[in-house]
């Protein structure tokens, strides 16, 4: 409660007033709930950083990839940005598993360097999580003269 005096003019007894002193939403924003962060939105992120290096050719081993191009082919399939990514995420830290394709004729050692900067850095900026590891296997080498195993897009349109 806080107490306020006021003092009229011409010399009458000062008035006082109590009232309550209403304090919305104190303390720290932070400390007034909880947010957590799903796998599904860690393996995305890492996907979406892990493919904007130059040099990784594809996410994931042959098999998912395969799959992954069958259900691309579906109506209403969607390609999924995750595929090649596991996450464990806890309450501020995550580790990553990455399975990548690089391209014939790249250096692995600086491509999977500049995928773990590049990923570590998208996703502790945008979920504030702390990146303790970002293992990655490099399950393939995509050679300059082999297809792709992307579906073609379809005759008819």
């Amino acid at each position: 409660m806080t107490d306020m005096t006021t003092t009229p003019e011409g010399g009458q007894e000062p008035q006082v007033s109590t009232r309550k002193a209403t304090q919305r939403g104190g303390g720290d924003p932070a400390t007034r709930g909880r947010t957590t962060i799903a796998d599904g939105v860690v393996e995305k992120i890492a996907g979406l950083a892990a493919r904007d290096v130059v040099g990784v050719h594809a996410m994931g081993s042959g098999l998912a990839r395969t799959f992954g191009a069958v259900r691309d082919r579906v109506p209403g399939g969607s390609r999924s940005v995750a595929r090649g990514v596991k996450a464990e995420v806890g309450e501020v830290q995550t580790a990553l598993d990455l399975e990548i394709v690089v391209d014939y004729g790249v250096s692995i050692a600086d491509v999977a360097r500049a995928v773990r900067e590049n990923v570590i850095a998208s996703v502790e900026r945008m979920t504030g999580l702390e990146v303790v590891e970002v293992n990655i296997a490099v399950s393939d080498v995509k050679l300059p003269d082999e297809e792709d195993e992307e579906p073609e897009p379809p005759r008819i349109q």
